[in-house]
């Protein structure tokens, strides 16, 4: 079977949208969206993520028994990240996760543009509980929901980019992550307006499966 990346919010679109991305990053996998359709239509915070879990891992135990080579959490909180690895009987990895760590190997220095400011708190534990508090700089909110990144795309793009600049300018950092699952369809034209390189946490994440597939 195919790798599976589960979103475990309720929007396809938003599923959609990272499998495109995760097969355009590494043709030579198969990779299946699924959908925690019971879920939040969007994870932002704490609360959220809580709301998420169980359906998610519910979700998680079916692409397990169904024969998933791998696992993709498609949700830059990495949503029950420990949950999901303990009850898959194949490789489990979130796509925030696979992002802090790609870039601590490359010793680079790095920012995180994400959401919103509730978020900000769940992404600085993440990072801290994966031993890189050193590698981070900031994690920087930049005011724009989950479903406005869909709904309205030129005003996100437009504040992600800004956000994404002024982190560059002051963070003395050598990569900046997206940090939203649902940022994809923006990552190239970030790419052709920063001078340092900028990681898409989906691409980061598909070819991280290249180690276990």
């Amino acid at each position: 079977m195919a790798v599976a990346l589960i979103n475990p919010n309720s929007t396809q679109a938003m599923t959609e949208a990272m499998v495109e991305a995760a097969r355009l990053a590494v043709p030579d996998i198969a990779f299946e969206g699924w959908t925690s359709y019971s879920g939040p239509p969007s994870i932002q915070g704490a609360e959220d993520g809580l709301v998420a879990t169980a359906p998610f891992l519910e979700v998680v135990k079916k692409a397990s028994d169904s024969g998933a080579e791998g696992i993709i959490i498609g949700c830059f909180d990495d949503t029950a990240l420990e949950q999901a690895a303990n009850i898959a009987a194949c490789p489990v990895i979130g796509i925030g996760q696979a992002c802090y760590h790609f870039a601590a190997m490359q010793q680079w220095r790095f920012s995180v543009v994400t959401t919103l400011q509730v978020s900000v708190p769940v992404l600085e534990c993440n990072v801290k509980k994966a031993g890189l508090a050193h590698a981070l700089s900031r994690i920087h909110a930049s005011g724009i929901p989950v479903l406005e990144l869909e709904a309205d795309p030129q005003k996100a793009e437009a504040r992600i980019l800004t956000v994404a600049q002024k982190a560059v300018a002051e963070d003395n950092i050598q990569a900046l992550i997206l940090g939203c699952g649902g940022m994809v369809t923006l990552t190239k034209t970030i790419r052709t307006q920063l001078t340092i390189p900028v990681l898409d946490p989906v691409e980061i994440a598909a070819k991280c499966m290249r180690w276990f597939t």
